[in-house]
């Protein structure tokens, strides 16, 4: 599953951008605008700065992401003592973001925090890190090691830049990616269920339960709870998690399927004080 291009996420990464860009541009308009129709492959060639920078913004205007981030790298190569190769390396990661190269924007994000964390743009380098992987989140079906890289590097955007606008997408996403993540235990934990691997799928929602017990998979995981203890004959667990779905989420319609099951054998939610689930809650 892919999240690109949410609104706030692509305004966010746009200005920034313009804004790294922006002392360049300034430079940029003080030097010859030199137009190169030299057909050779510009990696080869020695430019100056403002040459390389006016070819690679030519590639970003025809939308030519990776070409315009070759040039980019170029500056760094061609003059990598500049203030320019500096602010290159964000608009080269920026570019391979855009153009989907997403291990290419996070190398050279990771490039760049590494050479200059003191930078008053470092912030924007750790987002966009982020954001490369998050755009590489997969469906729940397949392995979420990706997922698990973009949750981490999200909430290093929260923690360690917590009053900027970074932080505050960041932080939107971070509960996006919990909840995919929880997506994932659950679909493991339907499927132990199908198998009648109650244990199995009873570990399974338990991890969601307790590690996940703000997203939106929580109300199926009480349910399944219910459904599960009640197969294995526990049913003093199966009550706890019916109560503790409808003191919490008493509309949904997982509370009714988990309260039809019960009273359905004579049984009602009812809160075991000893239940690993009242102390989660504690209700």
């Amino acid at each position: 599953m892919s999240f690109k291009h949410l609104a706030r996420s692509g305004r966010l990464l746009r200005a920034a951008t313009l804004g790294v860009a922006s002392a360049a541009a300034l430079f940029l308009s003080a030097c010859s605008d030199s137009d190169s129709s030299d057909d050779k492959d510009p990696k080869y060639v020695e430019r100056p700065v403002d040459q390389i920078y006016n070819d690679a913004w030519k590639q970003i205007h025809q939308n030519n992401w990776v070409e315009a981030a070759k040039q980019f790298d170029e500056v760094e190569r061609q003059h990598p003592y500049s203030v320019w190769a500096r602010r290159a390396m964000l608009m080269s990661a920026y570019c391979y973001y855009e153009g989907n190269k997403y291990t290419d924007a996070i190398s050279t994000a990771d490039e760049y925090i590494q050479l200059h964390p003191g930078s008053s743009e470092v912030a924007y380098a750790f987002y966009l890190k982020a954001m490369s992987l998050y755009e590489q989140i997969v469906d729940v079906g397949r392995d979420q090691s990706n997922t698990e890289q973009a949750l981490t590097a999200l909430q290093d955007v929260v923690q360690r830049f917590p009053n900027t606008e970074y932080a505050r997408d960041a932080g939107l996403k971070v509960d996006l990616t919990l909840d995919h993540l929880a997506g994932k235990e659950m679909e493991v934990g339907r499927y132990y269920l199908t198998r009648r691997d109650y244990i199995g799928a009873i570990n399974r929602f338990k991890v969601v339960v307790e590690r996940y017990p703000r997203t939106s998979q929580i109300a199926e995981a009480l349910e399944r709870l219910t459904e599960a203890y009640y197969a294995m004959g526990i049913y003093n667990e199966a009550q706890t998690a019916a109560a503790v779905l409808g003191a919490n989420y008493p509309g949904s319609p997982w509370y009714q399927d988990a309260y039809d099951l019960l009273t359905a054998h004579d049984m009602k939610p009812a809160i075991d004080k000893s239940s690993w689930l009242e102390r989660q809650f504690q209700l």
